[in-house]
């Protein structure tokens, strides 16, 4: 099997940017770390694609990212590993901040063409049913970053394993002796379609069916992703006249609000009411939050390594990489009281 460039890159101990750097006579690669690579690739007789090279020179030297509400901070998170990869490339970064349906159209028709860039990173918008020939026939390589459809194979997708954190969170809460579990979600038909927080709960019900423990219709309520309404949604949870004894939040900006709503009712977090968010952004760690770690960072990280490998290589052969997650237990859940 021919060589890669990510085979160069890793024999050579260094990025991919740099190997392509090197292919493409950069100066900004030293004369030791230059001569390594070329002795690499000619050892492992790397020839890159000629195709491709002509897009890696290509006319805009832009990456462009679509993503929704890049103040969240998950999709902060994820924008570092893109940026913080792209940063010693030739690549400059332009993001597509979606703020409504008409933008993602939009942007989605008018952002993958050679005139604006070399590549696109669509980053947690599911495309649509009549989005999937467009996107599919693109000019130019686009990667889907937990932004999955299953017509879409033809294109690199990184997917985060939603369904297996949703039950992850869940089982810990059962195996701690939890039967009156609480989920509070976005709304599951949300225009843009995320599909997050529905995985999410459909591992969290695979856990209660696993266990035996029917599932109880108050105790799924659904808003805008946000702390305030995440607040409002867990006070009228806990005060149902048989209130769960644990909490699962499809985000940790929820559990957030679950956390003020406990506060604000005099309850004792972990003693009265257990709590797990999901995604471990920076302030659950200092929060001692018991919750789920995605990972943020690597994803947008491998997304534009993907999307390097391809303007490279002109690889004809679509990855679709799935993203562990990780339970990651804290102060925040305890046996039920």
């Amino acid at each position: 099997m021919p060589a890669k460039i990510r085979d160069v890159a890793k024999k050579a101990g260094v990025g991919l940017a740099t190997v392509s750097r090197v292919i493409n006579n950069s100066p900004l690669v030293s004369e030791a770390t230059r001569k390594r690579v070329l002795e690499t690739i000619a050892e492992l007789h790397y020839t890159p694609n000629p195709t491709a090279r002509r897009l890696s020179l290509g006319k805009t030297h832009t990456i462009a990212v679509i993503a929704p509400f890049f103040t969240r901070p998950a999709f902060v998170e994820r924008l570092r590993g893109v940026e913080n990869t792209l940063a010693e490339s030739e690549y400059d970064l332009i993001i597509y901040n979606v703020e409504n349906i008409e933008k993602r159209d939009l942007y989605f028709r008018t952002v993958p063409r050679p005139e604006r860039a070399d590549g696109v990173l669509i980053i947690s918008l599911p495309p649509r049913d009549q989005d999937v020939k467009f996107l599919a026939e693109s000019e130019v390589p686009i990667v889907l970053v937990d932004a999955n459809h299953p017509s879409l194979t033809s294109l690199n997708r990184v997917i985060i394993d939603d369904v297996t954190g949703g039950r992850a969170a869940t089982q810990h809460l059962i195996h701690l002796g939890h039967r009156r579990i609480g989920y509070i979600s976005d709304h599951f038909e949300s225009p843009f379609k995320f599909t997050a927080s529905y995985d999410r709960y459909q591992g969290y019900q695979q856990a209660l069916e696993a266990a035996a423990i029917p599932f109880c219709p108050d105790y799924h309520l659904a808003g805008e992703h946000s702390r305030a309404e995440a607040r409002h949604l867990a006070a009228q949870m806990l005060s149902l006249p048989e209130r769960p004894t644990a909490i699962f939040a499809a985000s940790d900006t929820q559990a957030l609000g679950v956390l003020e709503a406990a506060r604000d009712l005099k309850l004792r977090v972990p003693e009265d009411l257990s709590v797990v968010g999901y995604d471990d952004i920076e302030v659950a760690e200092y929060l001692r939050l018991t919750t789920v770690r995605q990972r943020l960072f690597e994803s947008g990280k491998r997304g534009v390594e993907l999307l390097l490998e391809v303007l490279a290589d002109s690889s004809p052969q679509p990855a679709c990489e799935v993203l562990p997650v990780e339970l990651m237990v804290r102060g925040t859940t305890a046996p039920p009281g």
